[in-house]
């Protein structure tokens, strides 16, 4: 097999792991020894041991004079578990295949430079395209120190979320849900509008045939209406945090947190879409799904803070100039202005149809 091959073999090992290594990458890696696989391994979760050391756990012995190949430069520093590249050093490797580098200060061509110094052979890139694609939510994170956005919305061909009386379940086929449900495992956090939470009382859990990651449940509520007996504030399935500006009711904000909600505050009189992504940043969500509807994704298109736009479109017309859409509140005046994206995907999900777009500058 070619090095194209094994590598290709660690990056599906890390695919596996989408959604539950946060906020750590997804890591797979491949250990060979005359041409024959002795080792592989997958990091699982934050705080356990990476793909590396699991990999040379099962080699053993065959570790010695072997090639690893692995979807992310090997760590060099101590975090919850120690270096990686110091691992591979004791278990005397011979060479290293890295589909690509850490864009991790800590790490950053420090864990290849410290393979080399050893005297291991490293090559680098392979696959490389691959490998990062896979870790874009942790790279994005990483660069920037805000969560990887994606909007997503589920309309009818004409654009339309929501009859003009509010009936929007279901638009979509089971297959779109079914396929919203692994976006939402994928995914750290998930962000509606508080009127979204007071009208429909969603549960914004994963709900995946043999279970799934929940991603923490964000409300945007500016005034703190989230009533007390709403789904994700009693039901204990995930964490819900409250994002409240520094004008909202104190004693509403004690009510909540008794309750075991989390209320943040952000902004004074208003909350800023970038002031809220840096917030989320610092409390380690490296990617979020925002399911809110016409006026919160009014908010991000205009704020122009997201990566990412995916629609699942259903093939009815509603029609009305009453009916609800997937953006609506000011827009953008100026067609000039209009944000810009690239398709990257189209495929069908039973009788709807997906589209997957990417703003230029992603």
């Amino acid at each position: 097999m070619t090095d194209e091959q094994y590598m290709k073999l660690a990056i599906e090992m890390a695919k596996t792991t989408e959604g539950q290594t946060s906020p750590n990458p997804v890591v797979g890696a491949v250990l060979v020894h005359n041409n024959q696989v002795v080792g592989m391994g997958a990091h699982l979760k934050a705080g356990e041991l990476h793909a590396e050391r699991h990999a040379l756990q099962m080699a053993g012995d065959k570790a010695e004079g072997a090639t690893m190949y692995v979807t992310l430069e090997p760590c060099s520093h101590h975090g919850r578990t120690p270096p990686c590249a110091d691992a591979l050093i004791e278990a005397k490797v011979s060479k290293v295949v890295v589909a690509t580098k850490d864009p991790n200060p800590q790490v950053a061509g420090k864990g290849i430079k410290k393979l080399t110094s050893a005297g291991i052979t490293v090559v680098e890139g392979v696959l490389k395209h691959e490998a990062d694609q896979l870790n874009r939510t942790f790279f994005h994170a990483i660069q920037t120190k805000k969560p990887f956005v994606t909007l997503k919305s589920a309309t009818s061909l004409d654009g339309k979320i929501a009859t003009s009386k509010g009936e929007s379940k279901w638009i979509t086929g089971d297959e779109a849900r079914a396929d919203v449900h692994y976006l939402r495992h994928i995914h750290d956090g998930i962000l509606v509008g508080v009127n979204t939470v007071l009208k429909d009382d969603p549960s914004l859990t994963t709900r995946m045939s043999g279970g799934g990651s929940h991603p923490v449940r964000i409300v945007l509520d500016h005034h703190l209406k989230t009533p007390l007996n709403a789904k994700l504030v009693t039901d204990g399935i995930a964490p819900t945090w409250i994002i409240a500006s520094e004008a909202s009711d104190s004693n509403k904000r004690d009510a909540l947190e008794k309750l075991g909600v989390k209320v943040f505050t952000v902004g004074k009189e208003h909350i800023e879409i970038i002031e809220l992504l840096y917030f989320l940043g610092e409390k380690k969500l490296n990617s979020l799904l925002v399911e809110g509807g016409g006026v919160i994704n009014d908010s991000f298109l205009r704020s122009g803070e997201f990566d990412q736009v995916i629609v699942y479109l259903a093939p009815i017309l509603i029609g009305g100039k009453e009916a609800y859409s997937s953006f609506s509140g000011l827009g953008i005046e100026n067609l000039s202005n209009a944000v810009k994206l690239r398709i990257v995907e189209v495929t069908q999900t039973g009788s709807d149809i997906k589209i997957t777009a990417e703003k230029e500058s992603v």
